[in-house]
This record gives structure tokens, sequence and C-alpha cells, in this order.
């Protein structure tokens, strides 16, 4: 039977949705993703070695892991808005101790608690996602969504790295935190409460809820699929900015233009395979992408001195893989859970792709080396070859999400 992917527009009120889980996304995330571009200034004012960078990064992902799995057998319990706005509100909290942190102990003290609640948002933000749009339409919505990725570094990373020259590290966490605050306004006035998944009866308390969600087979296959798309992102990222100032010899203060054009070309080309998503099968999309990542992940990490218009270009192509392979993965993997087990599910797949992005990033702080604070990087492009390995398993992983997927619909078709 044909699906159903007519363009249907959307309301006011479910472009307004659309807009705040966007902008809550570009938040947590330019959090996060703003120690990486950091990374070479926050090495050299603290420092710090490789593997401590490296635990620095994991620590956010570990704590938001272990956060995930303690809260999800509430998180079918409440309104999704209140659950979403308490642990906003202690990632605000968090950043802002993030930015006043003056020791390499303080630091990795404020990213564990920022972890405990930023780590929650993204899972709840797919909830609320997945129980507003049908998956017919998820592609388009999750292209949106996720453009939070892309502005974050169009506007927030560049910006970010242009205040940290000029005024140190501390002060990006504190712009983040102060954006975040208008945020969280514009959730308390204008988000209605989301609570249609609290009309399905469900008797079990939250632990048996957390152990049924966990021993579900298919749920399982879409929460490994999850983890090994993590573990191939954060084993590059906490190293990216370092490898392009000391192997590539990009100038510090250039370094925002290569994180800018990068940016650009998520938001050029999120937008466009969310559509695209929604017309053709996911898993093939994914399988290409994933491809195409492969290649260009071997080529950049075995660059060395390289002009940045060049480094630009790879990056851009690069890019292109990693971002057409994330609508299509979550499109998926969002389409696994019944609508009783969505908090749950979203939990708990959040926690093993924090954990796993964590393991990713501690154990990439050990394989890389620098001898001195200005002497290249050696090892980067082992973990190039690493990624090329995790991203052949995601692509059976994935494959098997998408049977899971097909059959479900079919169904409910019958």
């Amino acid at each position: 039977m044909k699906q159903n992917t007519e363009k249907i527009p959307f309301s006011a009120y479910q472009k307004f949705v659309i807009f705040i889980l966007a902008v809550t996304q570009f938040t947590v995330i330019l959090d996060f993703m703003v120690m990486s571009p950091m990374g070479d200034l926050m090495m050299k004012a603290l420092n710090l070695k490789t593997s401590q960078f490296g635990f620095a990064v994991s620590a956010y992902a570990f704590s938001a892991g272990v956060s995930g799995l303690l809260t999800a057998g509430f998180a079918d319990k409440y309104d999704r808005k209140k659950l979403l706005l308490f642990f906003y509100t202690g990632f605000i909290l968090g950043t802002i101790f993030c930015g006043l942190a003056d020791s390499y102990e303080l630091l990795i003290a404020a990213r564990i608690i920022t972890g405990l609640f930023g780590g929650v948002i993204g899972s709840v933000s797919m909830a609320i996602m997945a129980d507003l749009f049908d998956i017919h339409h998820r592609g388009r919505v999750m292209g949106f969504i996720q453009m939070g990725f892309g502005a974050s570094q169009v506007l927030g990373v560049p910006i970010s790295l242009y205040i940290a020259n000029y005024w140190g590290w501390h002060l990006p966490f504190i712009m983040v935190a102060g954006l975040a605050a208008l945020v969280l306004v514009l959730i308390v006035v204008k988000l209605q409460p989301v609570t249609k998944h609290l009309e399905v009866k469900n008797d079990k308390n939250v632990f048996l809820h957390l152990w049924h969600t966990l021993a579900d087979r298919n749920y399982r296959i879409g929460f490994l699929s999850t983890a090994l798309l993590s573990i191939g992102g954060f084993m590059m990222m906490p190293f990216g900015s370092a490898f392009a100032v000391n192997n590539l010899h990009i100038p510090q203060d250039k370094l925002f233009i290569l994180f800018m054009m990068s940016g650009v070309s998520s938001l050029v080309i999120m937008p466009l395979i969310g559509k695209f998503s929604d017309k053709v099968d996911k898993f093939i999309l994914f399988a290409i992408a994933s491809s195409w990542m492969a290649v260009m992940v071997v080529i950049y990490t075995n660059l060395s001195v390289t002009p940045l218009w060049l480094v630009i270009i790879f990056n851009v192509l690069m890019m292109m893989g990693i971002m057409s392979r994330m609508i299509p993965s979550s499109a998926l993997t969002t389409s696994l859970p019944e609508m009783k087990d969505r908090g749950a599910f979203m939990s708990i797949n959040s926690s093993l792709q924090q954990i796993a992005g964590g393991i990713a990033a501690a154990f990439a702080g050990m394989v890389v080396v620098q001898k001195t604070k200005t002497s290249p990087l050696e090892h980067y492009n082992t973990l190039g070859y690493i990624i090329v390995g995790v991203s052949v398993l995601s692509i059976l992983m994935i494959y098997r999400v998408s049977v899971i997927v097909k059959n479900k619909l079919k169904e409910k078709v019958v």
C-alpha cells in the first residue's frame, strides 16, 4: 500500500513547536559542541593532556547517560512540558557553573552537572516530536529540528570562538546560559501541555516500565543502532580544533571560518534531506550517506598542512555525509516505540547514545597523542579507520531497524 506522503501545511502552533524544539536543541548542542572548537584554547589555558581533555568531554556524556537511565521509568508518567522545563532549568544552572569554573577539577564537576540535566532534554524533545507528528512527516520535522546542529555551527560556534579568543573560554558558556534563559520563558508561556501519552493505560510502576522497555528485543536493536552512531560521531569531535590548528596549520583566529562554513552547509542540507527522506526509503538514504561519510573521514583524518579553502571543502563534504545519515536514522528509531513506551524509549536511547559517546571520547583521548602544546596530533587517522568499521556495523543495524518499522506499518494497515 502506498504511503501517504502528501505535504500537509503545518499549523501555526505546530510551527512554534518545531521552532522551540529546534532552538532548545540549538542551545543544548552549542553547550556541548563549543567544547571541541575551544579544545586547543582550553588545553593550553588549563595545561591539559589530550587524555584529560577527552575525559572533560566525556564527563558530560557519562553523566547525561546515567541521568537518562534514572529518569527513563518516569518519562511516560508526567506531562512532557513539565519534564522539559525541569531539565532545561538545571541545564542552564550547570552551564553557568561551567562559565565560572577556573580549574580542571571544577570544570569536570560543572560538566557533570550540566550533563545530568542537559542529556535528558534531547530525549524529551524527541518524544514531544514523535507525539505530535506522524512518521510520514517526521523526516521533514527532524530536518528542521536538527537545524539546531547547523545553526550552532553557523552562529554559536563562530561567535563563541571569537569571544573566547578575545575574552577567554569562560564567556561563551555564560552566553549560552543567557540565551537558554530566554528560551525557557518561551516554553513556559507558549508551549501547551503534552499529555496525550497519559491517556494510554499503563499500570506498570516506574521500575517495571524501565525493565520492560529494556527487555523488548526490537527496542534493543534501536538502542544498539543509536549507540554505534554515537561512537562514530564522538571520536573525531573532541580534537577537531586541535587537529586543524596543529596539523593542518589553520590559524586560531581563522578557525571560526571553518566551523561557520560547515554550519552553513548543514543549514542547507538538513531541510533538503529531511524532505527527501519522507519520499525515499530511509535506509537506502542512510546507507549511501554513511558510505560517503566513511570515505571523507579517511581523507580528512589523513590530511597534513592544507590551505584553509581546501580544508573547508573537505569539511563540508564530510558534513554532508554526517548530516545526511542523522535524519533518516532518527526518523526510523523514533518510530520503533509504542506511544506508551515512547518517553522511556527516548530516555534510554539518549542515555546509551551519551554513554557510548563518552566512551568514544575518552578512548579517542587515549589514542591521540600530542607531545607538546604546539606539536601535531599523532594517530588521529587511526580514529578515522575505526569510524569506518563502526559505520559498516551501523548500516547493518539500521537495516534491521528499517525492517522492524516497515513490518510495524504493514500490521497497522492490515
